[in-house]
């Protein structure tokens, strides 16, 4: 009887908030489908500045975090199975909703949200399922630059103020660590930045997430060859074509785990990555990965304290 009593306390509770989601749904950006009611653009923004925001993007999340907004929940990171480890000490206590792909729903229902914030191109098909929860707001995350991302958050949440403010710190500390960087390589060095992974050795292209703030935020110049790589983030090559980039900086992100080290200590140990010119010279920075491949706000603004440590030094 009792359980009887209870499943259909929760049918009728999952029916109500439906209701309510569907009427009060004002998200900006939704595909279609996403029970945008046509409100007005004032209705529809400024609306969540004290809510109770379940995230369902990492990177959303960390916009939230630059505005000043801890959500009361979040996906995590795919890779690390956890919240990405720059911002996890600002997430304490925040529930933990599974990797956008495949969200924990019994989670989010149960942090009892007063709005969803989802990306538009991870989740977008499956707003209904939200909206059954609570309102949800539909942000496409791959429209536009961080700083746009940023503004779109920050208009629902009523943070224009922050958001500015945020991104004119930003291109000051830009600004600084540019200056600093040139000052020790010289103002017409030439960089690359590679990643390796496990079994790859990439070479970031001009693309998001590293091209943006090294080569237009940073001033920094691309390798030769660099400038090719632009229709998507990276390109795959093998270690015998490194020389052709001829960098005078070599910037150098290892992917998380044992094997993308060994793989990289190999490298370092290959008479071809020793006599490359960066190498001789010394001048080879290895970067915090997390953070300078988190396409946000926060993640840049944090790329740029990691660069300003590795220079200062």
């Amino acid at each position: 009887m009792k359980k009887g009593l209870f499943m259909l306390t929760v049918v009728m509770l999952v029916a109500l908030l439906s209701a309510c989601g569907q009427a009060a749904n004002k998200g900006t950006g939704s595909k279609e489908g996403s029970s945008n009611t046509g409100a007005s653009e004032v209705e529809q923004t400024g609306q969540y500045g004290d809510a109770k925001i379940a995230s369902m993007s990492i990177h959303i999340t960390n916009n939230l975090l630059a505005l000043g907004i801890k959500p009361i929940g979040s996906v995590i990171g795919g890779d690390v199975k956890d919240f990405l480890p720059h911002v996890k000490d600002r997430l304490e206590g925040a529930a933990k909703y599974g990797v956008v792909t495949d969200p924990d729903m019994e989670a989010v229902l149960a942090s009892k949200p007063d709005v969803i914030f989802i990306d538009e191109v991870y989740t977008g098909e499956d707003v209904g399922k939200f909206e059954k929860i609570a309102p949800t707001v539909s942000i496409n995350m791959d429209e536009g630059t961080w700083r746009d991302h940023l503004r779109r958050i920050a208009e629902q949440v009523d943070k224009k103020a922050e958001a500015e403010k945020f991104i004119a710190d930003y291109e000051s500390k830009a600004a600084n660590v540019s200056t600093m960087i040139h000052e020790k390589l010289g103002a017409d060095a030439k960089v690359m930045a590679i990643r390796m992974t496990a079994k790859e050795l990439r070479v970031m292209g001009m693309k998001r997430p590293l091209g943006p703030i090294m080569f237009d935020d940073l001033k920094l110049a691309p390798a030769a060859g660099v400038e090719k790589i632009v229709d998507k983030p990276y390109a795959v090559i093998s270690q015998e074509v490194l020389p052709d980039f001829d960098a005078d900086a070599i910037f150098v992100i290892i992917s998380k785990g044992s094997e993308a080290k060994a793989t990289f200590d190999e490298l370092a140990k290959n008479p071809i990555w020793q006599n490359l010119k960066a190498v001789k010279n010394q001048h080879v920075y290895v970067l915090d990965g997390q953070k300078w491949l988190d396409y946000s706000s926060i993640g840049h603004f944090m790329a740029l304290e990691d660069a300003e440590k590795l220079f200062a030094k």
